[in-house]
């Protein structure tokens, strides 16, 4: 990511999140693409997916397999879109793009020193948290949107036949999830100033979220599990076939909000080592 340092901007608003987003649309761009490709790539496959042939090869597959990976409905629009998109390439992408930008705010900025010289030029630490964070925020929100509107795009020619309000409801799920990941890694860069700790922790959250629902799929006895995993907040109640599930939903945000708090109240407590 490119380096970000301010000049002094006394009279300039909000000049962290200006500096983050004019500085980072290149890999915002990148990023953008990516996911675009990985939808026109895979989604138009769908039809193919209710071949007879196809579908004796999905009853031929381990159950266990199979409810790892989400494939139960894989054969319905909905459910295909889910399994391959929403629940594992795009989900993994706007991972890493969320972690890559979380802890690139935090502990990439401060090893570099940037973090110290954008203090030095008249930056409170909170404004720089909260600033940082709202640009995070944008950036995963600007994918959500891409995403979005490509799948909108090909939803009838790939015979997906999604609902609009649907689609909105996994697309604010799908985004959830990566800045939950991405204000782990945040928060984490915060605390301890290093940005392999922050990606190592924002992928400890995203590993385990997914992990632990899997094990629950597959084990009546850990079923218990689903309530401690981000992945069973998100899309437990399959928000792209039955709609926003609000208390799950609200549920994965409000746990980014905690990490951007976490992260917020390091940076104006600990000293910031250039």
């Amino acid at each position: 990511m490119t380096a970000v340092v301010l000049a002094p901007a006394r009279h300039a608003p909000i000049p962290v999140l200006r500096r983050w987003l004019a500085d980072g649309w290149r890999g915002l761009a990148g990023w953008s693409v990516g996911i675009a490709s990985v939808v026109l790539v895979y989604l138009p496959l769908y039809p193919s997916m209710k071949s007879p042939e196809l579908i004796g090869l999905m009853d031929s597959l381990p159950p266990e397999l199979v409810r790892t990976l989400g494939y139960e409905n894989i054969t319905t629009g909905s459910g295909y879109a889910q399994a391959t998109f929403f629940g594992l390439i795009g989900l993994v992408l706007i991972t890493m793009a969320g972690i890559s930008c979380g802890a690139e705010f935090t502990g990439g900025a401060e090893e570099s020193g940037r973090l110290e010289l954008t203090l030095a030029h008249g930056v409170g630490r909170l404004q720089y948290a909260l600033e940082s964070s709202a640009a995070l925020l944008l950036k995963l929100l600007v994918l959500g949107a891409v995403a979005f509107l490509v799948i909108s795009a090909i939803d009838r020619p790939s015979e997906l036949e999604l609902e609009v309000v649907n689609l909105t409801a996994v697309t604010m799920a799908w985004v959830g999830l990566g800045l939950l990941a991405a204000t782990a890694a945040f928060a984490a860069g915060a605390l301890t100033g290093r940005r392999s700790w922050a990606v190592g922790v924002g992928a400890a959250v995203a590993v385990s979220g997914y992990g632990l629902q899997a094990v629950a799929n597959n084990s009546e006895d850990l079923d218990w599990l689903r309530a401690a995993s981000p992945f069973e907040w998100a899309y437990g109640q399959a928000p792209l076939a039955n709609g926003f599930d609000w208390s799950g939903l609200g549920l994965v945000w409000a746990a980014s909000v905690l990490f951007i708090v976490i992260g917020s109240a390091a940076l104006s407590r600990r000293d910031i080592v250039g």
